[in-house]
């Protein structure tokens, strides 16, 4: 299958190597990846801030440029949230009905990276190594607007040589909810102190997420306060492959 990468602005800007593992996990799946250069934003922040106005151009530019797609892959479920819980509202609201029509089309083709594997494909196991400890953060939108449940703990668990660990009170926020970090620093902060104990407490190495959002938000705290905790995106940790003897 021929799958179209949106990386995503945050991804793009700051962390690129989300969208290389993405790429290294479909590819060793034998899928064809291929990386639209006009694509920009979904339009998240704008319309989420009430830049409603604002935002509409953005997603016309995103329909337009996936328009013909085959699949969207997306390593980000608050970008997939925004498209399947927004769009359809921002095309209604356009009175183009032309919009509209692209708008139901397209919905279908999104995916969010790990239900593409297990929703779309039909696959756990993607042959990665990690002989990690390793916990996972469930990301708001991926547990309540995308409702992915169990699906990323499902890939890690077929990963070779990990060590799975619990996340206590895996249905809370960490506090990062974009602006609401900036706007509400103190409940955000206290928010964040609570996850961050949670995620020391589990003894893990490495912890995980489906959006590089609130892991830059954890590991912000956790660098502060000098844990030895490192966030990867779950992409990266299923693009991880054995080494051979030459890589050693």
């Amino acid at each position: 299958m021929r799958i179209s990468l949106f990386i995503t602005c945050y991804n793009d800007t700051l962390f690129p190597g989300t969208g290389k593992a993405v790429v290294r996990v479909l590819e060793r799946l034998g899928h064809s990846i291929e990386f639209r250069p006009e694509q920009t934003c979904c339009g998240q922040m704008h319309w989420n801030t009430g830049y409603i106005r604002e935002a509409l151009p953005i997603i016309q530019h995103f329909v337009n440029v996936y328009r013909d797609a085959e699949v969207v892959c997306i390593p980000s479920s608050s970008c997939v949230a925004m498209i399947r819980e927004h769009y359809r509202k921002a095309a209604i609201e356009s009175h183009d009905t032309r919009f509209v029509a692209d708008v139901e089309s397209l919905l279908p083709r999104v995916y969010e990276f790990s239900e593409l594997l297990v929703k779309k494909f039909g696959v756990e196991d993607v042959g990665a190594t990690f002989p990690h400890k390793v916990t996972y953060h469930a990301s708001c939108h991926s547990l309540r607007s995308l409702q992915l449940g169990d699906i990323p703990m499902r890939l890690l668990r077929q990963v070779r040589e990990i060590d799975l660990v619990d996340l206590p009170r895996p249905d809370q926020c960490c506090g990062f909810g974009g602006t609401f970090a900036i706007k509400n620093a103190d409940v955000s902060s206290a928010m964040l102190a609570d996850k961050v104990c949670d995620v020391r407490d589990t003894g893990a190495e490495v912890c995980t997420a489906v959006d590089n959002s609130c892991l830059m938000h954890l590991y912000g705290s956790l660098h502060r306060q000098h844990f030895p905790v490192r966030t990867m995106h779950l992409a990266e940790i299923l693009a991880s492959e054995a080494k051979t003897g030459a890589d050693r």
